[in-house]
């Protein structure tokens, strides 16, 4: 090899790093600005979540008692059965469960931080219905977790999952470039690997 050819595959070589390295920075900077609430939220309600005690007192529960119309539970609904606890009781939630026997019929409501149980007797129509909140916290808690939030919302988690990975990945490629700290930043990135695998080792049962 000449050394013209070799000059310009070095120089081809500097100029790739230089394109990497300002591709890496600029996703890092605007993605982590874009996923600041992101990391935001999953940090403050991964600290709620793992002390779901400081809240226990903040659910509040409300007995409700009704009559249904016989005629609507010889074969009965589940819409038809929310619309009404839903207008007439104004509960909120999803639709989770309905159970159909001979003597009863229980009809179960789910949200974020929420529930809405009804029990309905079949031979009179009465039914009583237990709305449970449990305060601001516990939404946010059942929102890290997706928990009774919907598929759109399932949705976002995964797409959130996916922007911190890439924020993550953009960070460890910056380090590459940066010579005089790339030995200490991937040590320490190391370092905190091995950390969360010694105290899931030592403390965990």
């Amino acid at each position: 090899m000449t050394t013209t050819s070799a000059n310009r595959a070095v120089s081809r070589r500097a100029t790739l790093r230089q394109k990497t390295a300002k591709v890496a920075r600029w996703l890092h900077i605007y993605l982590s600005m874009v996923s600041f609430a992101v990391i935001l939220f999953f940090a403050v309600t991964g600290l709620t979540l793992n002390h779901q005690e400081w809240f226990a007192k903040a659910a509040k529960t409300r007995l409700i008692r009704g009559t249904l119309p016989l005629n609507t539970l010889s074969n009965p609904d589940e819409a038809a059965l929310v619309q009404h606890f839903r207008s007439v009781d104004h509960v909120s939630g999803a639709p989770s469960d309905m159970r159909v026997d001979d003597s009863e019929i229980t009809v179960s409501l789910r949200g974020p931080g929420y529930s809405a149980d009804a029990t309905v007797l079949r031979s009179s129509g009465r039914y009583m219905l237990v709305e449970t909140r449990n305060g601001f916290w516990s939404v946010l808690n059942d929102l890290h977790k997706g928990r009774d939030t919907g598929t759109a919302w399932k949705w976002g988690i995964d797409a959130s999952a996916v922007l911190l990975t890439l924020v993550s990945l953009t960070g460890l490629v910056l380090i590459f470039f940066l010579y005089k700290r790339r030995t200490t930043g991937l040590l320490a990135a190391a370092g905190g690997m091995a950390l969360v695998v010694l105290l899931y080792r030592l403390f965990v049962p």
